[in-house]
């Protein structure tokens, strides 16, 4: 069978990344390649580097590495990886402090953690991310540790490389029993980090902590061979398998961390500041490990707050994740959630989730002090819309008004779970913007932390997505019906273009008929130019600039056609639909439409279908609800 030849070919490349040598065998890798010996934080830099940065118009960087997975949070990210991981991969003092993600739920924290953990297990698959370890060591230990501090400077500046830990309890032992010293013959393999296998990536949960051991962070006795070995300081009676023992060479992450019982934070202030931590009789273990927590605002005020707690404040670099605040984006992650379910076989009809999108995005902005400036022309600007009047460096202002704008408003677990209920309840074979927007309001009620206050709020918001829905519906049907009269549209172009050129050479046109000279159609220019908010003033810049179009296109030979200029085809359609509105409002809202008029729903329904992403059902009931809303 193929799959099962896909297995033996799996089990065979395995094996060509395994690797065993000696102590002396590892030195020639690291002379060929330093970057084997890399910190745990650089390793992190260095991998996310490597997948990738772009860059946009206003020097903003996306980082490629959270693409697919993290919608909306490029400035929060970009902020992640260069204050903290950056910085903490060169050897800064950064590198000594717990990273602290702190944000809404259902914020994306625990996926951009997920995120790396998974990152480095397949990182350390590859030549770049490749790690060595001594064989057999608990902590996977970096077996440059062996290493006597005394001639250490001489390693590091033959290799080119720094050596900072201290080689652990259990090897050290190993190497004065078992190889009487000889480091060169200690055994070195490469490893692959793993969470399943706990190899260099550990997670610790909070429970209670009455029952939780901190022996779940730092190891603990092996009872069983205490009378073997005769002594608790015995490496060989120790487990060395608590989550920081785990987690050297990788990262740790500490869920939920501040609702920890202190006992187990005060572990973290000697591994966070010397790269260390006590387990048992031993002396101070070197650990090598990036510490990732997350938390919500409240508990982090609380934990702030308490003066018991001021050791470890220094110790901590917070990272706010606030929710994404760009429609498109939010609309990513909604896409992304139904692909994994059972029910994406529903068709969903295009804008719906768009229109959630909106609602979820109005919930979590502020208003601006901005005179003039309401939130849904916020919301447009902030995903990237132009608005005429509004420069880019004003969306810069608006963004650094409010330091906490995206830390409250509706999260995107509870608009998917609305979106699920629509999904399961429907009796058709799709769901539309009105069916999100109704489970949406029909879960206000059932929502545990929502004040009355708030649902007035939200029910606002509700009607102003709605609003914005009945302005797409509406567009979206005006675009079909024009292209059924596209030879009208045409013609209505190149009128327009006639008068402009003449108007902006000053010259008179033609009568087709008479062939009477005439000045330039003002009242049709207008009527076309007002359609997408050409002012008075700005009228005659608008046609020069359709002129130099115009002109351009004929010097390379090229056609100016009803498709040349985006906002001169928007003004046609608009301006073409509202001649058109009453055969429109006819044939869309006529119960027993008669054969002209079926003809022409037939004709719009299966544009809708081919252009437009509708099913002939859910095509059909835009039309009948764009009906109802011309009739109103």
């Amino acid at each position: 069978m193929d799959i099962l030849k896909r297995l033996a070919d799996h089990r065979e490349q395995e094996k060509k990344l395994l690797w065993e040598g000696t102590f002396t065998e590892y030195l020639e890798i690291v002379k060929q390649n330093p970057q084997v010996t890399q910190t745990a934080h650089s390793r992190v830099y260095d991998m996310i580097r490597r997948a990738g940065i772009e860059t946009d118009a206003n020097g903003n960087k996306k980082y490629l590495f959270f693409s697919g997975e993290i919608f909306g949070l490029d400035y929060a990210i970009e902020r992640l990886v260069e204050e903290y991981f950056h910085s903490a991969a060169r050897r800064l003092d950064v590198r000594k402090r717990i990273l602290l993600l702190m944000g809404p739920v259902s914020g994306g924290k625990s996926t951009l953690v997920a995120m790396i953990k998974k990152g480095l297990e397949e990182y350390s698959r590859t030549d770049e991310g490749a790690i060595y370890a001594i064989k057999g060591c608990p902590m996977h230990e970096e077996p440059l540790n062996l290493i006597p501090k005394e001639v250490r400077s001489e390693f590091e500046k033959e290799l080119g490389i720094r050596i900072e830990g201290n080689v652990c309890p259990s090897c050290r032992q190993r190497l004065r029993d078992e190889y009487n010293g000889r480091i060169e013959d200690m055994v070195v393999e490469r490893v692959f980090l793993s969470e399943d296998e706990r190899v260099g990536i550990g997670t610790f949960s909070p429970s209670d902590p009455k029952s939780q051991d901190i022996a779940d962070l730092t190891g603990s006795i092996d009872f069983a061979t205490i009378t073997e070995y005769g002594s608790e300081s015995d490496p060989r009676a120790y487990r060395f398998d608590g989550e920081l023992n785990k987690a050297n060479r990788g990262l740790m992450e500490f869920q939920e961390m501040l609702k920890c019982d202190e006992k187990f934070l005060w572990n973290l202030l000697s591994l966070t500041q010397e790269g260390n931590f006590k387990a048992g009789r031993f002396a101070l273990i070197s650990a090598d490990e990036l510490i990732i927590a997350h938390t919500n605002e409240t508990e982090y005020r609380n934990f702030i707050a308490n003066k018991r707690n001021e050791a470890l404040h220094s110790r901590i670099i917070v990272m706010p994740i606030p929710y994404n605040l760009q429609v498109s984006e939010e609309e990513k992650i909604y896409e992304k959630l139904i692909k994994q379910s059972d029910l994406s076989h529903i068709h969903i009809a295009p804008h719906s989730l768009r229109t959630a999108a909106v609602f979820s995005i109005l919930t979590r902005l502020k208003d601006s002090k901005r005179q003039g400036m309401d939130l849904i022309q916020k919301m447009r600007l902030y995903d990237g819309e132009p608005l005429e009047g509004i420069k880019d460096i004003d969306v810069e202002e608006l963004k650094s008004e409010f330091h906490d704008e995206g830390l409250n408003g509706i999260d995107p677990r509870y608009v998917i779970n609305r979106i699920s209920s629509a999904l399961i309840r429907t009796d058709a074979d799709y769901i539309n913007a009105l069916d999100i927007l109704r489970s949406l309001k029909d879960g206000l009620d059932q929502h545990p932390s929502i004040t009355p206050e708030q649902r007035e709020r939200y029910l606002n918001f509700i009607a102003l997505a709605r609003k914005e829905y009945d302005d797409i519906a509406k567009k979206e049907v005006q675009k079909a019906f024009v292209y059924s009269y596209e030879e009208s549209a045409k013609a209505l172009m190149d009128n327009y273009l006639d008068n402009v050129e003449a108007y902006c050479n000053w010259h008179k046109i033609k009568d087709p008929l008479t062939g009477e000279e005439m000045e330039p159609d003002e009242k049709l220019m207008r009527s076309i130019e007002e359609q997408i908010g050409i002012s008075e003033n700005a009228k005659k810049a608008f046609r020069e600039e359709i002129l130099i179009r115009l002109s351009a296109y004929a010097r390379k030979g090229k056609r100016f056609d009803y498709n040349s200029h985006e906002r001169l085809r928007e003004a046609i359609q608009k301006k073409l639909f509202i001649d058109l509105k009453d055969i429109v409002k006819i044939t869309t809202s006529a119960k027993t439409p008669d054969e002209g008029q079926l003809k022409r729903m037939n004709e719009v329904i299966a544009r809708l279908v081919e252009d437009y992403g509708y099913t002939p059902a859910s095509a059909n009931g835009l039309l009948r609800y764009v009906g109802s809303l011309l009739n109103r």
